[in-house]
């Protein structure tokens, strides 16, 4: 079928809206009507050649539609569904997988830049295009893996839900899993970009007590505040640490940034 999509052709320049041709779903895969799709800095990382990445390209990884078809042997999906892209799908049955931990999947041999089975569904007059972890939501439509789209509501409005896909568990994700927040731990929260502001959000879900969110700018600071932050401090205004321990009297204060913790 053919497509509108945004193409990567060259680094450092910008992408082309074009029309291209994408195959139809194989085995284990679905089409996807895409609804919307946010810009992450892990596409802006391939556009700027801070990461390599095999062009041309269609990036996007943080999507959402409704399955317009579905491939042979898909059991789990059906036409009609609404989903949020998984920018990490897996085998299902390696170690990883089967012990619930499939974002280390190690079942899959090819690059991410194809699909299970090593090419592209993307294409241009006979030219192969290559996907961005088996996702592509910078177009109109995207084949993706069984496992790389997860069901949700029909009611769940996915120019909110495509954030899902990567910000929203990048953020809640460090909070739950990598720094493990305890029930009335306070919690500091450096910068309140779209990762940062998630992990405001899963303090608030794991139960911190106070949630000091750090950042330059007052606009970021309010959008905190509106995710549940208690404290607010602004990094311009004098000495960040400073400023943190006046908030909290307390030695141990957990410091949250993406996926990594410091303690102190």
């Amino acid at each position: 079928m053919k497509i509108k999509a945004a193409i990567l052709y060259e680094q450092n320049s910008p992408m082309v809206v074009e029309t291209i041709n994408l195959d139809e779903p194989q085995e284990g895969e679905v089409l996807i009507r895409i609804v919307a799709a946010g810009v992450c800095y892990s596409d802006y990382h391939i556009i700027n050649g801070e990461w390599t990445h095999p062009l041309p390209v269609v990036l996007g990884h943080e999507g959402a539609g409704v399955i317009e078809r579905v491939g042979p042997g898909v059991a789990r999906l059906n036409t009609g569904q609404t989903v949020i892209l998984n920018f990490r799908a897996n085998c299902g049955s390696c170690h990883y997988c089967i012990i619930g931990r499939p974002v280390l999947c190690n079942g899959i041999s090819t690059p991410r830049n194809t699909m299970f089975d090593g090419t592209s569904r993307l294409s241009k007059d006979g030219e192969k295009i290559h996907h961005m972890t088996r996702t592509s939501c910078f177009a109109e439509y995207a084949v993706v893996p069984e496992s790389g789209a997860v069901p949700v509501r029909s009611d769940m409005p996915l120019d909110k839900g495509c954030l899902v896909g990567c910000a929203v568990m990048t953020g809640v994700g460090a909070v739950t899993n990598t720094a493990r927040i305890e029930v009335g731990s306070t919690v500091v929260v450096i910068g309140c970009g779209g990762i940062g502001l998630n992990v405001v959000q899963g303090a608030v879900l794991a139960g911190a007590g106070r949630i000091i969110a750090v950042d330059l700018l007052e606009n970021k600071l309010e959008y905190a505040k509106e995710f549940g932050a208690t404290d607010l401090v602004n990094g311009s205004s004098g000495n960040v640490v400073e400023q943190v321990l006046s908030h909290e009297s307390h030695i141990a204060l957990k410091f949250v940034w993406l996926n990594r913790k410091v303690l102190i």
